[in-house]
């Protein structure tokens, strides 16, 4: 239990909300408040809560507030909802939130934290953690590394694969009053933002919802509507010790956190390209739907775009509300921040043409390297295209870890024929859910190229083949030096790709000899896009694969 310590605090200031809790905050601004050695109480502000970093510890206490949509006026609702927010964070971080601790006013009128007395507050008490570690501070070569995307990921992931579930028949509702919220908001900041801009930011939303009501439904009675994060933004994600944490996940508003797991991840997809990041926000959405292995989320990728700009907006109405509150440089910055969400949130609604981009080639030739890079940043607007790869589907196909190595049953022309065929049924699924799709993989038979090609135009998209070659000395020294990888290929291996051939190749070569920014500006010659900057795809440490 927390020691009591008291301490004489000045009568309040008569008035109402923020007012009331200046004993409170005194309180707790005040070092000899606290148990132990504290030298110093910083403070932390948000329009709902206050933050007290003391010593190890931080102590949050939400304001006696109340606006339309959060309502802490109470000191009953303040108690029952800081013991809320323990409740729906601390099972995913643990050493984060430790305990729910009242307030205390004890018998000789002093107030005191933990104390024995009557409750007159309630705090939530953390483990204080560096503020440089989140995500939001993160220097960008740290947060463009490639294996804190995955991470992240898997983390948000599991996230929601552990998260309460509810049928919902009204997923399409929920989406279109969010709508209307901003739609209302934007109107009553044309004059920043512009009539016709706003006019057609609805038009276009509520085509997209349009389009993606069947999925929506679909996916509120398949429970993918469920208790998610509700806040998941780069400012709410932590590392402690190298592993990212969510924290602060929204509490005050039961309804708004029951949601769509693709529109929570969205948030932060959103926010990881509002930072220059598209790249690593494609490798976050790829990874997440690996490790999901629903291919409900493939089809439901028909909404992210609507998602993405429903995100934007979001962000856009708060930069406005702010610039309504304020005055000066102040209110001309959060404008331009405004203006800013509003027009990534017009870009996500822009029409999506589906492409279909297969990478063959023999191991070595750098084929995952080069569809990851072309994932992120191929498309003028995010999400990007779905990266489908071969020695992913095969691990998935015998139920074996990502990096667990197979043997040779694991490469019978039956399984290769599986293997194909399950990548085949994803492209098809990304494809008719207007989403964009690069595959790699060896593509060394005639009918496994076939496949796909056959699949462009089935689904009446273009297609676009690209086959990696390199010295067979380069091929082998790659996949010798690969560690932590999906490939099980070996320079052995390597070497039997080569001497038993690939046929009649009619896929454009693309020379894979040199570095892989030099084979990403051979393919994009060859896909007629010389114009990319490379420099986008640079992003973070990609490995060299297959």
């Amino acid at each position: 239990m927390e020691a009591k310590v008291t301490i004489q605090i000045p009568e309040p200031v008569v008035g109402n909300g923020v007012q009331s809790q200046e004993r409170i905050i005194a309180l707790l601004k005040d070092p000899n408040s606290y148990e132990g050695v504290v030298k110093q109480v910083d403070m932390l502000e948000t329009h709902g809560a206050m933050i007290f970093l003391a010593g190890e510890f931080a102590y949050k206490i939400k304001k006696a507030v109340k606006f339309p949509y959060m309502d802490f006026s109470t000191l009953q609702k303040r108690s029952d909802i800081c013991h809320h927010e323990f409740d729906i964070n601390q099972p995913h971080a643990p050493d984060i939130y430790l305990a729910v601790i009242p307030i205390t006013e004890e018998a000789d009128g002093l107030l005191a934290i933990n104390g024995d007395g009557q409750p007159v507050e309630w705090a939530l008490k953390m483990k204080r953690f560096d503020q440089s570690r989140i995500l939001e501070n993160l220097p960008l070569k740290e947060l463009s590394d490639i294996g804190l995307a995955r991470n992240l990921a898997l983390t948000i992931c599991n996230f929601h694969k552990s998260a309460p579930k509810y049928v919902a028949e009204d997923g399409v509702k929920r989406i279109s009053l969010l709508i209307d919220e901003l739609v209302e908001s934007f109107s009553q900041s044309s004059s920043v933002l512009g009539e016709e801009a706003v006019s057609n930011f609805e038009h276009c939303a509520r085509h997209h919802l349009e389009i993606s009501a069947n999925f929506l439904t679909s996916r509120g009675q398949a429970g993918f509507i469920r208790r998610c994060h509700g806040d998941l933004h780069l400012r709410n994600i932590v590392l402690l010790d190298d592993a990212p944490v969510l924290f602060d996940a929204l509490e005050f508003d039961e309804d708004l956190a029951k949601t769509d797991t693709l529109y929570d991840l969205a948030f932060l997809i959103m926010d990881l390209d509002q930072r220059g990041l598209r790249n690593v926000a494609n490798i976050v959405l790829n990874r997440y739907l690996f490790n999901s292995g629903d291919v409900k989320d493939l089809s439901g990728l028909i909404a992210m775009p609507l998602f993405l700009a429903i995100r934007a907006g979001i962000r856009c109405m708060v930069s406005l509300d702010r610039a309504g509150q304020v005055s000066g440089k102040i209110a001309r910055k959060e404008c331009q921040s405004a203006q800013q969400y509003f027009t990534s949130a017009l870009s996500y609604l822009t029409p999506q043409h589906p492409i279909l981009i297969c990478i063959g080639g023999f191991s070595g030739t750098g084929k995952t390297t080069l569809a990851e890079q072309l994932a992120g940043t191929l498309l003028p607007q995010a999400p990007g295209l779905v990266h489908l790869r071969s020695d992913l589907e095969r691990k998935v196909l015998f139920n074996r870890a990502e990096t667990d190595r197979l043997e040779q049953d694991g490469y019978t022309l039956e399984a290769n024929k599986q293997v194909y065929e399950n990548l085949l049924t994803k492209a098809r699924i990304c494809l008719t859910s207007n989403q964009a799709v690069v595959i790699d993989a060896v593509f060394s038979k005639d009918w496994e190229r076939l496949l796909f090609e056959d699949l462009a135009t089935e689904c009446n998209v273009p297609f676009e083949g690209l086959w990696l070659t390199a010295e067979e000395s380069q091929m082998t020294a790659r996949v010798t030096a690969r560690k932590g990888d999906a490939s099980d290929a070996t320079a052995e291996i390597v070497h039997k790709q080569i001497q038993s051939g690939a046929g009649e190749i009619h896929w454009q070569e693309v020379d894979a000899s040199g570095s892989k920014t030099r084979t990403l500006e051979n393919a994009l010659v060859a896909l007629n896009c010389p114009d990319i900057d490379t420099n986008q795809c640079e992003n973070g440490e990609i490995v060299e694969s297959t």
